[in-house]
């Protein structure tokens, strides 16, 4: 992939992302996180791992935003009032925000950084992003982290459905 394809889709993930933050809409937000991750899919698509891509659109771009969908709209949140910010937190805010774009000034001016390695294509294994690499890294040395994701799932399901239950009495 090259650097400015890198940076074309970056910078709308980035935004995407802060969006998923900052949003003060839960379904803004989740529809800001779905945007962002299929801008992600694209770069795995671009970096020819096709079945992470794959697996990016149908698992979390799909089943989990619906779940996530689900559960805002099962605890039926309403809107809040903006509660006002204390002075220092705006002056913070902005000095970091500052700083930020005097860097992101600074490298537009030098130009884009330079890619680590002699190029994307032979960073990569020939093997990335293939079900068999996919399958073994899953299930050898992160099936531990894979079963702690999915009893976390489960755990914040139910425990939305009690939440649910209880406002509602």
């Amino acid at each position: 992939m090259s650097p400015f394809l890198f940076f074309l889709l970056a910078v709308p993930l980035v935004v995407f992302s802060l969006g998923v933050v900052l949003a003060r809409s839960p379904v803004r937000s989740a529809l800001s996180l779905v945007v962002a991750l299929f801008l992600l899919a694209v770069m795995f698509f671009l970096l020819d791992a096709r079945m992470i891509a794959a697996l990016q659109v149908i698992v979390y771009a799909g089943a989990i935003m619906v779940l996530f969908l689900f559960v805002i709209m099962l605890l039926n949140l309403q809107q809040e009032p903006v509660e006002t910010a204390r002075p220092g937190q705006r002056t913070i805010a902005g000095v970091f925000s500052l700083v930020f774009l005097f860097f992101m000034g600074a490298i537009a001016l030098r130009g884009l950084p330079v890619m680590p390695g002699p190029g994307v294509e032979t960073a990569v294994t020939p093997s990335f992003g293939s079900v068999e690499a996919l399958a073994e890294r899953l299930f050898t040395r992160h099936a531990l982290a894979f079963e702690v994701t999915s009893v976390l799932l489960l755990v914040a399901i139910v425990g939305a459905v009690v939440l649910a239950r209880k406002i509602q009495r």
